[in-house]
């Protein structure tokens, strides 16, 4: 039988792989090395070499995007439909199963399935069912605790709080919610999979049946399988179905969302006789950023190993650019787009990747300044965030008590007991009085036309809003410090447990930087705008924040420069890649330096970051921070230190490139071409006189840090400056 349609598209290990008779196979697919193909041509090879039916054939991936080109492959490749055949995602298979054997499972034939927001809105409503103050114990922490405990499989008559008020109060509501899920017959994603795993463990005789079906087993990205998905797998298996594993312990990344590395590490002792193979061939990047890759991954210990390589060019080195700051850092990125996109490359080709969603925000001023389009893969921009609208409406409410739509946005925000209920006698009353909703409550109050209960809580928020309104005299930076803590919007968002409540809180302290910047560049056009010219610095500043956020976002088809957090950028690739804020305590951050297990996850999420990159990569750091509303002089990250410096050259801001000698955090270059240098007395008409002690960019963006006797540290555009050398 003619087998090149199958073997004479794959390189040896990948062929390997494909026919080989071992009863387990754990193929080690490194980044860009063709993983997917693999997989489909061992299913062709099973179907049409070994004579195996389509049907005793089950492929779990994690994505819908990933089993639907898988399903499209292998259907072009067999000239068979795939809808009978079991390839798809865990929670499609799950559902698949519960939907065929509902009555063993203990569900009711119409059971409906649930989103996270609708599974949230039920924990919100069990809370305020059951007196549990929301400001005290947010809502999300106890979906993520709930999700948590499914993924290892427990239920909430498993725990034990141990005298933990803590725990005591998790398991209260994970019990509430189950009964109340069990009593309406829903279904959230993490009870699909708890649910499948109980279905086999409760009727065996059923195991059996599935396992005599699928006696071929096929698993992508094993890494990301956490405790239940990989128990459910085993009982599959069993003694003797094939069980065929491909995934990279290198690129396990979601260790905060459940994922066990462990899993794919511990197979060759689950499954003694695995036959390993690796596919170390890569035919997505150049040979010097994989030999940078190789060199930074080396330093995880527990390794499975392996090494990429390409038989394609070596490509230019890796820039590294050490900037003054995080504004140089956005300009010499921006630098690197315009010259990518004049060399007639697309704009879209081009992704920056960052740690934390905070630090886009810098970057998207540098790419709205040029007029640069750009697109947040996965997430918004900066100024439309819900954290920041509802900071800003704050303080839209203090500039402004008419601002009716600040109002209703902030009232309950975060949850303070003012319910749907006292929100709408509110807008009745100003609707019929033709006043605003602050006056409305105003009237309300002294009236105590609602319950006592709902009176306190408004009366309390009218005393917030009035006691932060007598703060706008403070610098602006102080204003909005103030504004998030004592609004309970930090601590409410400190109690969010997992990635998205850390990135909240990022965001909230990167706004204060905001402000702080917004104060130093008080000579910018914006603020000696004639529209602008009556106002204060708090409505300048508001009236910045709406101009930034004003556009919508760009066309998601257009031609747009990508901006995405290191872990959105997953199993994506483009030509030209900037990787910014490589520094201790950002990239890895301050919790994971102490902890192994963490360090190690940050710096494979670094190694993913850099195989996105096909023939251009460029890392940067910076000297000085400011970035969650903190100044740092930061280390150079441990990451870039362990990059082998004969792949990667420095760039200078004179655009000379050196080879980097040591990556240790340098002075910066105090000659400059304007005619001002870093040391010189200098005078300027309103804040007097003070020594230049910083100078960055060139021509009409040119500006310097003065910091002046009488006034302090300020940064000036030269161009506006008017700046007298003593």
């Amino acid at each position: 039988m003619d087998i090149s349609h199958i073997l004479d598209q794959l390189n040896e290990p990948q062929r390997q792989a494909v026919t080989s008779e071992s009863n387990s196979v754990l193929v080690i697919a490194g980044a860009g090395s063709g993983k997917t193909r693999v997989l489909v041509h061992r299913i062709v090879w099973a179907v049409q070499m070994l004579g195996i039916s389509p049907y005793s054939i089950l492929a779990v991936t994690f994505t819908n995007k990933a089993a639907g080109e898988m399903r499209s492959r292998i259907e072009e490749k067999l000239s068979i439909p795939v809808k009978g055949m079991w390839v798809g995602t865990f929670h499609g298979i799950a559902h698949r199963l519960l939907r065929a054997h509902y009555q063993q499972a203990g569900l009711p034939r119409t059971f409906q399935l649930i989103d996270s927001d609708d599974q949230l809105r039920i924990v919100k409503r069990l809370m305020r069912d059951n007196q549990i103050d929301e400001s005290r114990w947010p809502a999300k922490t106890f979906q993520w605790y709930i999700n948590g405990k499914k993924d290892e499989g427990l239920r909430s008559k498993n725990l034990e709080a141990y005298n933990d008020k803590n725990e005591q109060q998790n398991i209260r509501v994970y019990a509430l919610y189950e009964a109340v899920c069990e009593q309406n017959s829903l279904l959230d994603f993490a009870e699909l999979l708890l649910r499948a795993h109980e279905l086999f463990l409760q009727n065996p005789d059923l195991l059996r049946i599935y396992q005599h079906r699928f006696r071929h087993i096929l698993v992508d990205e094993f890494q990301d399988t956490n405790s239940i998905q990989y128990a459910w797998l085993r009982l599959l298996v069993g003694e003797r179905n094939q069980f065929f594993v491909v995934g990279d312990d290198d690129q396990s990344i979601y260790g905060w969302r459940g994922a066990k590395v462990e899993n794919i590490q511990r197979l060759q002792v689950e499954y003694p006789g695995i036959e390993l193979i690796r596919l170390e061939q890569n035919y997505r990047s150049t040979g010097n950023i994989l030999r940078a890759a190789n060199g930074l991954i080396e330093n995880n210990a527990d390794r499975l190993g392996k090494n990429l390589w390409t038989a394609g060019e070596e490509g230019d080195p890796i820039k590294f650019y050490r900037a003054y700051n995080e504004r140089d850092e956005a300009r010499f990125v921006v630098e690197r787009i315009g010259a990518w996109v004049a060399e007639g490359n697309l704009r879209q080709d081009f992704a920056v990747l960052y740690r934390s969603n905070a630090q886009s925000r810098v970057l998207e001023e540098a790419l709205l300044m040029e007029n640069i389009p750009y697109r947040i893969y996965g997430g918004m921009r900066f100024f439309d965030r819900a954290e920041i609208k509802d900071a800003l409406a704050y303080l839209r409410l203090m500039s402004n008590n008419f601002d009716d739509y600040a109002f209703e946005r902030i009232v309950n925000t975060p949850p303070r007991g003012i319910g749907d209920k006292t929100v709408s006698v509110i807008r009745a009353n100003a609707l019929q009085e033709n006043i605003s909703y602050w006056s409305a409550m105003e009237i309300i109050i002294e009236a105590q036309a609602i319950p006592s209960r709902a009176l306190k809580a408004l009366s309390a928020f009218q005393q917030l809003v009035s006691s932060l309104t007598e703060l706008v005299e403070q610098p602006l930076h102080e204003i909005l410090e103030n504004t998030i803590t004592q609004s309970g919007l930090l601590e409410y968002f400190q109690k969010e447990k997992g990635e998205k409540g850390k990135s909240r809180v990022e965001n909230l302290q990167e706004l204060v930087s905001a402000a702080k910047q917004f104060e130093e560049l008080d000579e910018t056009d914006l603020a000696e705008d004639p529209e602008f010219e009556d106002l204060d610095t708090l409505s300048v500043f508001l009236a910045y924040c709406a101009l930034e956020s004003g556009d919508s976002q760009n066309d998601p088809h257009g031609d747009n420069v990508q901006l995405m957090t290191l872990h959105s950028a997953k199993g994506l690739e483009f030509p030209s890649v900037a990787i910014v804020g490589m520094e201790e305590g950002l990239f890895p951050g301050h919790q994971s330096i102490n902890e192994p297990g963490r360090l190690a996850e940050e710096r494979r999420l670094c190694y993913v970051g850099m195989t996105r990159a096909e023939q251009q990569l460029f890392i940067t750091c910076a000297e000085h921070r400011r970035l969650y509303g903190r100044e740092s002089y930061p280390q150079v990250s441990r990451f870039i230190r362990e990059i082998p410096n004969d792949v990667m050259v420095e760039v200078r801001p004179s655009s000379a490139i050196t080879q980097p000698v040591s990556v240790t955090p340098a002075r910066p270059d105090t000659s400059s071409s304007t005619g001002f240098n870093v040391g010189q007395m200098v005078k300027h008409d309103k804040f007097g006189e003070g020594i230049l002690v910083a100078h960055e960019g060139s021509g009409h963006h040119a500006r310097v840090q003065v910091n002046f006797n009488q006034v302090g540290t300020k940064w000036l555009v030269l161009s506006y400056a008017n700046l007298t050398i003593i």
